[in-house]
């Protein structure tokens, strides 16, 4: 069973379900408060002593062992979150560089040396610096990304020698609880992981402030990242929150080499990305030619059973999800927007769906609609497109399209983002670059060297060094 690494639990079971075909998958033991409340105990004694080489075998042997059961893994990853198996495959593949990164990043802790000579008051003492592990990590991950955002956490978290509660999201908890078991056979002690099934709304709740824990980590909505942070207190906090990105097509874009990109921005992963384009915005002068050229390419998309070869995109993560989509899509119509392609809903299955003359106000992009809809809001003027594109709580990631580099750095420039891509969709992303948002986009930055320095402590050591 995908489900034998944890313990009984006696706070019930869970059934997950198949999104395409409502199928059981897998029952999940649910810990109730009393054995959270031990986990904690035990976890906060806990105390590692791997060596950096030993973090750096495990996690590297990780990475081998990932690979090695790389079509089991995709496999289970489609089965519980009605992702196609080609986003799944891809998913595997993306853990397996993150393992990577955290591997080497075992092996490269590295401080800084600090002159006190520097200043009129100058005396005959030198410091360093070192970077201790934070201690207990509690990391909360979601269900769009089931296993690399739980690598996101773990990995360097290991690296950095904590110990790691993972609560993963439980519409999705099966990856993790397989990941956990590829850790063990790749050498980790069983103490430095431990899979929470649980509701962190009620019996997981006082994780939240519990003393015991030194560092809350988070992915998932603004309104579950207000509410955990609200909770924590004073206490390290790492966040990756919502987003609302645009995509900027500017008048000089080259639009047929950008399709593929494009289309692969907006539906990916069924939509389900916090760094999706959310928003394309287009020229008013290469609208008509753009929208005709997507109406052809995204009614090609074949979707379908997540585990079929041929499927090129699945499910959202169930029925909920897509009928809160299907009505945003068909208050838009109401509102004006023109349905250009898509918009029909079985089940959990939504099409994807191209909306042009959509409105900045319009709810479909002035909240985060989480699913494989690309809305275009067309422009006038890159001053127009800017105002539009900052007009959000959310500020995670932007592209910019345009062959003109003073126009690009414009852009880079004035967009409220955490990171603005030339010529590519605002999704991009390689595991060893800081990610991360302003505004209510998130607090702190993962990717993988970011984070690992996120989940340590960094500690300055003085002493005397008289000079010769």
């Amino acid at each position: 069973m995908t489900t034998s690494s944890l313990s009984k639990g006696t706070g019930g079971t869970l059934t997950i379900k198949n999104p395409y075909t409502n199928e059981d998958v897998d029952n999940v033991p649910l810990l109730s408060q009393k054995e959270l409340r031990d986990i904690v105990e035990s976890s906060a004694v806990f105390s590692s002593s791997l060596t950096p080489f030993e973090r750096y075998s495990i996690l590297q042997r990780a990475s081998e062992l990932v690979m090695r059961d790389k079509e089991e893994i995709s496999t289970l990853i489609s089965k519980e979150s009605g992702l196609s198996l080609k986003d799944t495959t891809h998913e595997v593949e993306r853990t397996r560089n993150v393992l990577l990164l955290s591997a080497e990043a075992a092996k490269a802790q590295e401080g800084k040396v600090y002159q006190s000579d520097v200043v009129p008051q100058s005396t005959s003492r030198m410091a360093f610096t070192i970077r201790e592990p934070v201690g207990l990590v509690l990391a909360i991950t979601p269900f769009n990304h089931p296993l690399n955002q739980v690598v996101h956490k773990v990995g360097p978290a290991i690296a950095m020698n904590n110990t790691v509660l993972l609560k993963p999201s439980m519409k999705t908890p099966l990856s993790a609880i397989r990941f956990k078991k590829l850790m063990l056979e790749a050498g980790l002690p069983a103490e430095m992981l431990t899979i929470l099934t649980c509701d962190i709304q009620t019996d997981g709740r006082f994780l939240l402030s519990d003393p015991s824990i030194d560092m809350v980590t988070f992915t998932g909505s603004t309104q579950t990242g207000e509410s955990i942070a609200k909770e924590i207190g004073v206490k390290k906090s790492l966040m990756e929150l919502g987003g609302n990105d645009v995509c900027v097509l500017c008048e000089d874009a080259d639009v047929d080499a950008l399709l593929e990109i494009i289309v692969k921005g907006g539906f990916g992963n069924s939509g389900q990305r916090c760094t999706s384009i959310k928003r394309l915005l287009c020229h008013e002068s290469i609208a008509d030619y753009t929208v005709n050229l997507l109406k052809e390419r995204i009614s090609s998309i074949v979707i379908g059973n997540p585990l079929d070869a041929g499927t090129q995109m699945g499910t959202v993560i169930d029925e909920t999800a897509a009928k809160i989509i299907e009505e945003r899509i068909n208050t838009a119509c109401s509102q004006g927007a023109v349905l250009v392609t898509g918009g029909n809903r079985k089940g959990a299955l939504l099409e994807p769906t191209l909306l042009d003359y959509i409105k900045p106000e319009m709810e479909i992009v002035d909240k985060e609609t989480f699913g494989p809809v690309l809305p275009i809001i067309r422009f006038s003027s890159d001053e127009e497109a800017i105002d539009i594109a900052n007009d959000t709580e959310y500020g995670l990631q932007a592209g910019v399209c345009t062959q003109n580099i003073k126009r690009s750095m414009y852009y880079a420039r004035k967009l409220q983002t955490g990171a603005v891509h030339i010529n590519q969709a605002s999704g991009y992303r390689v595991e060893s670059w800081p990610f991360g948002g302003i505004k209510k986009s998130g607090i702190g930055k993962e990717g993988v060297e970011r984070a690992c320095l996120e989940m340590t402590n960094e500690k300055l050591i003085s002493f005397d060094f008289p000079s010769i």
